[in-house]
């Protein structure tokens, strides 16, 4: 009944007219973004992140919220009518979804998107008020060493599953932490990493180091890659779904729901796996398996409802753990600590009003990307037709601006510029770049709890395993780096097995010859 209360109160502050404003300001632009390809709700929210320093954080946070609902479905328009995902979590539902439009079923694809978004974003924002007071209690209760062993697991789980390889993840975290100790020491106030230069003492900003990696980075990325192509919107009429369409898509709403929040909640779940479970469930279970391929209805449903479910599962870790589980979640904390607010559990006992604002926007801004998407849907494809150099020009204009007007300094200029090359190289090289941001935010948190924890114990490193919480976290941190090893193993002894002797000569020359034809 308490959390009933809290969030009625979090509907009558956010419901305010100006709020009302931020969330429908919110959608349009994360709709927007998500449309773009390659320019997603993380540098959305990044390139934001200084000019919202004159909003309230309530206010910021209802935008970015939205944005970051907009962006979610905002992919799937442009998935369906140019087969062109604006979002990696929506490169599913253009298997079917351009096949649909491309057999004159683009309003029915439309449509079952709209609605399953709103209905999995719906569900999904429900299981967060329910889940996330009871994660604060939970890691309320925890001490210095568990919660350093779940920040470790955080990152870790991060940087072992983004990517191909894991050299490159840890490379990443890294740089990431590097550039999280620069400045001075908290305890002993002695400059590290700072090279002489006196305006590094504070650190770097980490909206600057956000807006260069992401922005900047992306802009210098597109640049170098640029390639002009005619851009045809397949035509569409007012999105509407008939009984059958509707009869079709409820479950794989529900499933897709079912899958997308708990990955989102997990560390590197993100929205590209449970996208992917859904639809191979629903090809595995619909009674229309003859239309996969082609434009079944369920291939649209049940993968955007796992989309947009898996950001409302996002937010539980965030809000309640202060633990971002992607890149849009690391800069929307940045924005609370910009704030001076403290993400953890104690931000739902600290600030319980902006909590519950936010949370209760999430259900207004999903209501308002319904009634928007439907009848808007065409119009946004047709942003895919601005040239990328005015666009991008754009985006470099307002990122330098706004990096200026954090601290007014030009060397913030020049930071941006090296940091902005940096996120070029980890784009050119394939380092992801959720393990740096992740290593900037939490890098400082990290050595606090670890001082913490070992201050407690008077320098004795077993207090960092003196509670069973921290014990089982770092034993499924062994498992995550040890496993893949394990299981790589296992595939190396199997593979002699192939009926013939591995000393027979005429096996090794084949063989032999196999290797030298992959080399070719």
């Amino acid at each position: 009944m308490e959390t009933f209360n809290l969030l009625m109160e979090g509907f009558a502050a956010a419901a305010t007219p100006i709020n009302l404003l931020y969330a429908l300001v919110g959608v349009l632009l994360g709709t927007a973004v998500g449309v773009l390809p390659g320019i997603g709700p993380a540098m959305a929210v990044a390139l934001l992140l200084p000019v919202t320093y004159g909003l309230g954080a309530d206010a910021a946070l209802i935008m970015f919220a939205g944005i970051y609902y907009g962006g979610m479905y905002g992919g799937s328009t442009t998935s369906i009518l140019l087969n062109t995902p604006g979002e990696s979590s929506t490169v599913i539902t253009a298997i079917e979804g351009h096949k649909m439009a491309k057999a004159g079923r683009a309003a029915q694809a439309l449509a079952t998107a709209a609605i399953g978004s709103f209905v999995a974003g719906t569900i999904g924002t429900v299981l967060l008020v329910t889940i996330a007071p009871l994660v604060v209690k939970f890691a309320v209760s925890l001490g210095a060493p568990s919660y350093l062993a779940i920040m470790l697991l955080a990152l870790v789980a991060v940087t072992a599953v983004l990517g191909q390889s894991k050299v490159r993840g840890f490379a990443a975290l890294a740089l990431g932490l590097g550039i999280g100790l620069i400045g001075a020491d908290p305890v002993t106030g002695q400059r590290r990493l700072t090279f002489g230069q006196p305006l590094l003492v504070d650190g770097v900003d980490i909206v600057v180091v956000a807006v260069a990696i992401f922005a900047i980075g992306e802009a210098f990325w597109i640049a170098a890659h640029l390639r002009r192509r005619p851009v045809e919107t397949i035509p569409v009429g007012r999105p509407w779904m008939g009984r059958e369409d509707w009869k079709r898509s409820w479950k794989p709403w529900l499933r897709g729901t079912a899958f997308g929040f708990p990955f989102g909640a997990l560390p590197a779940g993100g929205a590209e796996v449970p996208t992917f479970l859904s639809y191979v469930t629903e090809k595995r279970l619909s009674k229309h398996r003859h239309e996969f391929g082609h434009g079944a209805i369920e291939g649209v449903a049940g993968p955007e409802a796992a989309n947009n479910a898996s950001a409302a599962g996002t937010l539980t870790p965030m809000l309640a753990l202060g633990l971002p589980t992607n890149a849009t979640a690391a800069i929307m904390l940045i924005a609370l600590t910009q704030y001076g607010i403290q993400p953890g559990p104690l931000l739902f006992e600290s600030h319980p009003a902006l909590v519950w604002a936010m949370i209760a926007s999430l259900f207004i801004g999903n209501t308002l990307l319904l009634l928007i998407n439907l009848p808007l849907a065409p119009v946004w494809a047709k942003l895919l037709q601005i040239p990328r150099p005015y666009l991008y020009a754009g985006i470099l204009f307002f990122a330098t601006l706004g990096a200026y007007a954090v601290n007014l300094q030009t060397f913030d200029l020049f930071l941006l510029l090296v940091l902005g090359l940096l996120g070029f190289l980890m784009r050119r090289y394939g380092l992801p770049i959720l393990p740096l941001i992740l290593g900037v935010i939490l890098g400082p948190r990290v050595e606090e709890e670890l001082r913490q924890a070992l201050q407690i114990s008077a320098g004795d490193p077993a207090g960092l395993v003196s509670e069973p919480i921290a014990v089982w976290v770092y034993a499924i941190i062994v498992t995550l780096l040890l496993a893949p090893l394990v299981v790589k193993a296992v595939r190396a002894r199997r593979t002699p097995s192939s009926g013939s002797s591995p000393e027979d000569p005429q096996v090794e020359e084949t063989r032999e010859d196999r290797s030298n034809l992959g080399g070719r």
